[in-house]
């Protein structure tokens, strides 16, 4: 008789094998109506699952994670089930969870339209209040595939004729629908009670281009109403943020099909942005003892073989390119070329460590339907760094680095961090010693700086330990940008060497290092965390004068004048049009600082100055406003003039 051991470590004996359902309710009536789901030995299984042997278990509820991914798969099925029911000619794939939510690709004669996925949403609604159990059973592998078939599902007849014949097949059935899968789902289809379809799209079958085009919906679904509402706000708030339609309604960029796609194309205003991050990038680098560099766009083929690109990165680069007989390739990376500039001469112990640093464009080959704005491109900027240190210096280098990260992260307002520091993988170049020192040093250095982080047990790639920092935005979005790499493998491809203290050849080690990743894609998340409402110091225009008649045109350019000349972004708006229309205008353009001149200003030589917020901050000499605006740059995002 079995012995169920529960988290807490507390042991129950019972008489007779018993299913999940009836642990919880042995150990309370509110646990037994809360349970969606178990674990038994680790292994997630439904309520009805039997143990009939000593166990540890674990009830599984909508607060657990685990439980939650169980409801959106069950709310997969549920949407199954109910297109079904309103196209019978529909043809169910593959239904899987995903990040917030769930989608499943259905095989339909046209494409579906929002008034479908209104039908099929209110469906579900009816299903889920019906409350129908959803039950396991096991049927072998020949006659589920007979059975699919005699119901016109060809596609789930092809999987289950994939599935090897040595594995169970399981399939869950809910009123007049049954579908295969692995489980485990929730005891009833009333459990479900918070859902969205959120669109449609097309698919590939088993996604090769080759394939048919099937339709894709994707839904959300959580725990509870409340829940969903708060990420439906998000996921609105994440569409009122979208960066390329900010980037269209600021005039910052374009992405040119004519030019291939995937390709940025930065307008003025975009461009002024640029300049700015990375005058700063260029700054902290020069006060942290960075040396730039500037290398080629294309390398012969060769260097990519020594580099191993051309055998492990292939499917990510261009084709060669045929010049003098030789192979020439665009570069996907900047780290071989640093390489060579390194052993471009004997280097000795006492020249390092060497920080080189360079925002270099590289050039990556990226699926059409992969691109999207700046976020995946063809072609971008890494501000990429590579230190060549001691093993000894490996520490003090990697809290450099991290003191370099933070600070110039907080200066474009991201302050909370994830940090995960992953460790040797199954498959590593270098020996144990150089492994356990290098992610001690990465320990070390996190510690050092505070930093809370986790372990990413065999994550790190094959040639060294790495730390992953992911910033969140303004609406709790997590970034992937900034990365320390540790490398062993090109220091030993390219035999780099360092004469040492005693006189004899060593390896040096690599660090390579990424603070915003690529110029583009940070664009990119500046403008949705920002919303396009940049600070002061990043703003494209950062103040605009406005005349309220054309008495005003020679002041007004007498102030563009002067504050260009201390360095400010300024334009001046002289049209005939009234100053209400004006402010409105350059408003929504999302201009930090609003300066209206009349005949007043004129003769006192002073502007009215506006926020883009609608603030009012009265008259002010050009003066007195020239100097807190410097203070504003100066500062990086606090606004003085407010304050």
């Amino acid at each position: 008789m079995p012995t169920i051991t529960l988290p807490d470590a507390s042991q129950r004996h019972f008489d007779a094998p018993l299913s999940i359902a009836a642990i919880a309710a042995d150990i309370g009536a509110g646990l037994a109506k809360a349970a969606i789901g178990g674990r038994v030995d680790g292994r997630l299984v439904d309520t009805s699952y039997v143990v009939g042997e000593d166990a540890e278990i674990a009830i599984v509820t909508d607060r657990d994670e685990d439980g939650v991914a169980m409801i959106r798969h069950s709310t997969a099925h549920l949407m199954a089930q109910a297109v079904k029911q309103l196209y019978p000619g529909a043809q169910v794939t593959i239904g899987p969870v995903i990040d917030n939510g769930f989608y499943y690709d259905f095989a339909y004669e046209r494409a579906f339209d929002p008034e479908d996925l209104e039908k099929i949403e209110a469906r579900m609604r009816e299903l889920a209040k019906a409350d129908y159990p959803l039950e396991r059973s096991v049927m072998p592998r020949a006659e589920a595939i007979a059975y699919f078939q005699n119901l016109g599902e060809d596609y789930k007849a092809e999987i289950i004729a994939d599935i090897p014949e040595d594995q169970e097949l399981s399939l869950y059935t809910q009123g007049d629908f049954t579908d295969l899968c692995r489980g485990p789902h929730v005891p009833s289809t009333g459990r479900l009670k918070a859902f969205k379809l959120t669109k449609v799209a097309g698919a590939y079958w088993r996604g090769d281009s080759n394939n048919e085009m099937l339709q894709r919906i994707y839904g959300t679904a959580w725990p509870n109403k409340q829940q969903l509402e708060e990420y439906l706000h998000r996921l609105a708030e994440a569409e009122r943020r979208d960066h390329r339609r900010i980037g269209q309604e600021l005039n910052l960029f374009s992405v040119q099909e004519d030019a291939g796609g995937g390709l940025v194309f930065w307008h003025p205003n975009g461009a002024r942005i640029r300049r700015a991050i990375e005058s700063y990038w260029f700054e902290m680098h020069e006060k942290a003892g960075y040396e730039f560099l500037v290398t080629p766009h294309i390398a012969n083929l060769d260097l990519w073989k020594t580099s191993g690109h051309a055998d492990f990165y292939a499917e990510s680069m261009y084709e060669p390119m045929q010049d003098d007989h030789q192979s020439f390739q665009l570069k996907p990376m900047n780290c071989p070329f640093h390489v060579l500039i390194y052993k471009d001469r004997l280097r000795s112990y006492r020249d390092l460590p060497l920080r080189w640093a360079e925002m270099g464009t590289v050039y990556r080959r990226e699926m059409s339907g992969a691109l999207h704005g700046l976020m995946r491109v063809r072609g971008f900027t890494q501000d990429d760094a590579h230190i060549f240190c001691r093993e000894d210096q490996i520490e003090d280098e990697i809290l450099r680095i991290l003191d370099l990260t933070l600070d110039v992260l907080k200066a474009f307002d991201f302050k909370e961090f994830d940090i995960n520091l992953s460790t040797r993988p199954e498959k590593a170049v270098g020996s144990d010693a150089i492994w356990e020192q290098s992610t001690a040093a990465l320990r070390a250095a996190l510690a050092r700086k505070g930093l809370d982080y986790e372990v990413d047990e065999g994550g790190g790639a094959f040639y060294g330990p790495k730390i992953d920092i992911k910033i969140r935005d303004a609406i709790g979005r997590q970034w992937q940008c900034s990365t320390v790499q540790l490398d062993f493998n090109l220091p030993e491809r390219f035999d780099m060497e360092y004469v040492g203290d005693d006189n004899s050849r060593r390896r040096p080690i690599m660090i390579h290092r990424a603070l915003l990743g690529s110029v583009e894609r940070f664009f990119g998340v500046l403008i949705e965390h920002y919303a396009g409402y940049f600070p002061l110091w990043l703003a494209p225009t950062q103040a605009m004068v406005l005349t309220i008649t054309d008495r005003q045109d020679d002041y007004a350019q007498e102030i563009e004048k002067s504050l260009k000349n201390r360095g400010f972004r300024v334009a001046s708006d002289l049209r005939n049009e009234k100053i209400g229309f004006k402010i409105r205008e350059h408003t929504l353009q999302r201009v930090p600082y609003l300066l209206v001149v009349g005949d007043r200003e004129m003769e006192s030589g002073a502007v009215a100055v506006r926020t883009r917020e609608g603030k009012d901050l009265g008259s002010m000499p050009l003066e007195a406003l020239a100097e807190v605006l410097a203070k504003e740059v100066a500062s990086r995002g606090q606004t003085i003039l407010e304050d």
